[in-house]
């Protein structure tokens, strides 16, 4: 849970108001420095800022106490050309900037890498986004002058996204296309609403969209299925959320109701991978075809 600590004392320092409160100052240094300490909303990088009167600072820890620390090497690299970059996403590795850390990212590090290998870092944009413990396909843009075309690709349907998924049980079916609704439930998280749900407005703000995704078994184990799937639409968790519905949540999946230990051997993450992702080039309108190796649990 964030730690919430009010101030009084205006013109003090951040760094000696945090470690007033911490009454640590090495973790304080550490807390700002790494991006997890906001001032009345806004992150707050430098430990020298003078505090306004009466301010409330915020501080963001990560929830399972790690700070992740992702490298990016050649051997990740799927696809590039001037324009894009796509790479091999590992599990446990979060995308983008949290609330609670600025740096440990798979942004971050490819514009590391980047600047080391090319002598400088290009403004790098996220095409779209993968789980914290979703591996394979991620797309990135390298200039600003793909990003609108780039965006129209995924939000008029043009991107087609293939996953592999490792799930728990025996589905009944070979092949099956669903359709539900999907938005946030009251607690905050994401949920399976019914068909009939679909542009109901929320009490707790935001609309009921339509899901459709699509699934097939490619094969069948003792106890879980692997199984290909094609979401028709980009909702959060959406692959996660549909399997979980059909009674096969993901094997390592413990948000949505899978086992977190598979044949007596804990299941530290969710066993979901982007094999695939097809799209018209931004720039040139071509067929580009990127494939990201099974990892191993789906070989």
């Amino acid at each position: 849970m964030p730690l919430t600590i009010p101030t009084t004392s205006p013109g003090a320092l951040l760094c000696d108001a945090l470690t007033a409160a911490l009454g640590d100052a090495t973790e304080a240094l550490w807390l700002i420095a790494r991006g997890g300490v906001w001032v009345d909303g806004v992150r707050v990088r430098d430990p020298g800022m003078r505090l306004p009167a009466d301010a409330t600072i915020v501080v963001q820890r990560p929830p399972d106490g790690i700070y992740r620390e992702p490298v990016v090497t050649p051997e990740m690299i799927l696809y590039e050309d001037d324009d894009l970059i796509a790479l091999n996403k590992p599990i446990d590795t979060y995308v983008e900037a949290t609330p609670w850390d600025a740096e440990g990212h798979l942004r971050a590090a490819l514009a590391r890498f980047l600047a080391l290998r090319d002598g400088t870092a290009p403004p790098l944009h996220l095409a779209h986004r993968l789980d914290r413990d979703t591996s394979g396909v991620l797309l990135i843009s390298k200039t600003p002058d793909v990003n609108a075309a780039l965006q129209r690709v995924f939000r008029d349907g043009a991107a087609h996204k293939t996953y592999l998924a490792l799930c728990a049980g025996l589905p009944s079916f070979d092949e099956i296309e669903i359709e539900t609704g999907h938005g946030r439930g009251r607690g905050g998280m994401f949920r399976v609403f019914p068909p009939e749900a679909i542009g109901r407005t929320l009490p707790q703000g935001g609309t009921v969209k339509s899901m459709r995704t699509r699934f097939r078994v490619v094969r069948r184990l003792d106890d879980a299925a692997l199984v290909r799937a094609w979401p028709l639409t980009g909702r959060t968790h959406q692959i996660r959320l549909h399997l979980a519905f059909l009674g096969h949540p993901l094997i390592g999946d413990s948000k949505y109701g899978g086992p977190s230990i598979w044949r007596g051997t804990p299941a530290f993450h969710h066993h979901l991978h982007a094999e695939r992702l097809e799209l018209p080039h931004p720039q040139s309108g071509a067929p580009l075809v990127i494939v990201a190796p099974a990892p191993e649990w789906a070989q």
